[in-house]
Order: C-alpha cells, then structure tokens, then sequence
C-alpha cells in the first residue's frame, strides 16, 4: 500500500487517482506494465519530436491505439478499453466515469 507521503502519492492525490502497487510475487504483473512501458519507449526512442506538443500528440495517439485496437492476451485477447467496459458491467460502483468504447470518448 502507498504510504501517501512520497511526491508521487501526493500529486496522485491530488489529481484524484488512485495509486495502487502490484501485489507482492506477482510477476505477471510487473510483465504488463514493462511490456506496455517498453512498446512506448520503442516509440519516443523511433521519433525526432519537433515540440513537446508534438509528443504529448504522438503518446496521445498511441494510447489510442493501444486502448483500442490492441489485444492483450492477459486480458483474455480483448482491447484494454473492452475488459474495462465488461469489468464497469460487472462491478459499476468501481467506477467514477461510464466506459466507452469508442476513440476519443475515453478521457
């Protein structure tokens, strides 16, 4: 559990997000998150960036994609948007915003 005093779990709270950490020997896990952060370095590392705009538009567009349109075998083969519109069906008090599964809906 975050102990709420380091700056990152400050400014989570106060961007009202929730920080979780993964739970202790549980490296599938860990896997997802290096994998999904690796796919993201491959593509700032790929890209000469005019502007910070320009980036923030590039990483933009690819959460897009990522959200939409990839398949993720860990989440049975559907896209992250899909398991999260079927786990908001399942568990709706989880949740703040309703799902869509539509690019550009899902801010």
């Amino acid at each position: 559990i975050p102990s709420g005093k380091h700056v990152f779990d400050v400014l989570c709270k106060q961007l009202v997000i929730e920080h979780r950490l993964i739970p202790p020997r549980h490296p599938q896990t860990n896997g997802m998150v290096e994998r999904f952060n690796g796919r993201i370095s491959e593509v700032v590392n790929q890209t000469r960036f005019g502007s910070r705009a320009e980036l923030e538009s590039t990483l933009r567009n690819y959460l897009k994609i990522y959200n939409h349109n990839i398949p993720q075998r860990a989440l049975d083969n559907a896209t992250p948007i899909q398991a999260m519109k079927k786990w908001q069906e399942k568990k709706p008090e989880l949740f703040v915003k309703r799902v869509y599964n539509q690019a550009g809906l899902d801010r």
